[in-house]
């Protein structure tokens, strides 16, 4: 195990009704102007945001709303919020929705700090040094955002996703009720399932050795995953299933499952691409993606893919012939994440076979130069042609 240092200040509020708390919470971090950020409609005719905003009225908060995120969310909404908080003297970002909706928050955050261009934090030529504090309403189980210190945003001009990294993003708290998924369609489930264990894998996945508790720790995260994503799949109301889920996807991404061992990421760099040139969902593009990397890597470290089979999906060793337990293991991830109505292929997610150059050649260099193996461009493009014609 390597050496490291473990920084994870945000507060954690579990539970059913807790969004109640969250006047109580902002003015706890020192609000006093906060902006609610949300998504679409949803969020207001479920009730969702009056329930917020007389939270934040009972705390004798003041606030100004700015919904309108999407999914992959667009560095034009940003630079709007951006705008809107220095004019009404904003001092607390409330990010009320999933990954985007996060993720959106906290590029805001660093934003009106910044006296440059806030894409400067996602081209690489900035670094964060200072943002308002943010806090989260939590609605969908996917990212990690809600305690992460990453940040990615799709820059309208060119459909170009990039991401940033900084502690001074990390969330100051999370409110996470199980019960606001509930209302999820099961294709949305299925994305941010596939995503938390992608979160996992891109972890898990390491050249490190004398991983053990961080490998166990990988394994019961992805083995609650392979159990619960189906039960919420076909019962959205299952508080169970949904509980678990919602805790999984935190601590799949804010790497108490990854201290102390290299990590991969370039699986998450491949799909920016698509997601940033299709516009489809993260998971989605994810379930294409890993397991054809997988397929790809896997000679690289046989040992590892097959303890990955036995451990997480239950695949019986052949200690003769370790390859095809790897083998095995990585079937058996493709064939559930069809099993949750995941896409598995270009076709079903809407990608082209002859964009594959343009993608390759568009992804960003720091993830080829880092990993679990190192690819090249070339490397990358044998990858989404094996994603391209990937068959259960």
């Amino acid at each position: 195990m390597d050496s490291f240092n473990y920084f994870s200040p945000t507060e954690f509020v579990f539970g059913d009704g807790r969004e109640s708390e969250v006047g109580a919470l902002a003015k706890k971090y020192g609000a006093g102007r906060v902006l609610v950020h949300y998504g679409s409609g949803s969020a207001v005719k479920s009730g969702l945001i009056d329930r917020v905003t007389r939270s934040l009225d009972e705390a004798g908060l003041k606030y100004t709303l700015l919904g309108g995120v999407q999914p992959n969310p667009r560095d034009t909404l940003v630079y709007k919020g951006i705008e809107l908080c220095r004019k009404e003297n904003i001092d607390f970002i409330l990010a009320v929705g999933g990954g985007s909706v996060i993720d959106s928050s906290k590029a805001i955050a660093a934003g009106v700090c910044y006296d440059g261009d806030l894409w400067d934090f996602y081209c690489g030529k900035a670094q964060i040094q200072k943002a308002l504090p943010v806090g989260t309403v939590l609605t969908i189980a996917a990212s990690g955002s809600e305690g992460s210190s990453s940040s990615v945003i799709t820059k309208q001009d060119g459909m170009v996703k990039r991401g940033t990294h900084s502690d001074l993003i990390r969330p100051k708290f999370s409110v996470l009720d199980p019960r606001l998924t509930f209302t999820l369609p099961a294709y949305q489930t299925a994305c941010g399932a596939t995503d938390i264990m992608a979160h996992v894998f891109e972890r898990y996945f390491t050249n490190t050795k004398e991983v053990e508790i961080t490998d166990r720790l990988c394994e019961a995260v992805l083995i609650t995953m392979v159990k619960e994503t189906p039960i919420a799949v076909k019962q959205p109301g299952n508080y169970g299933a949904r509980a678990n889920i919602m805790w999984a996807g935190t601590i799949a991404h804010n790497d108490i499952v990854g201290v102390g061992r290299s990590q991969d990421w370039n699986s998450h760099g491949i799909e920016h691409e698509l997601s940033g040139l299709y516009d489809c969902a993260h998971g989605a593009g994810l379930a294409v993606v890993m397991p054809a990397w997988m397929q790809y890597v896997y000679k690289h470290d046989v040992m590892r893919f097959a303890q990955m089979a036995t451990r997480v999906f239950g695949c019986q060793m052949d200690f003769e012939n370790p390859e095809s337990t790897a083998l095995e293991g990585i079937h058996a991830f493709r064939k559930f994440l069809h099993g949750i109505g995941m896409p598995i292929n270009f076709a079903q997610l809407g990608a082209k076979e002859e964009d594959i150059p343009t993608l390759a050649g568009n992804m960003a260099e720091k993830y080829t130069t880092r990993g679990f193996v190192k690819l090249t461009r070339d490397d990358v493009r044998r990858i989404l042609t094996i994603a391209a014609h990937a068959e259960i």
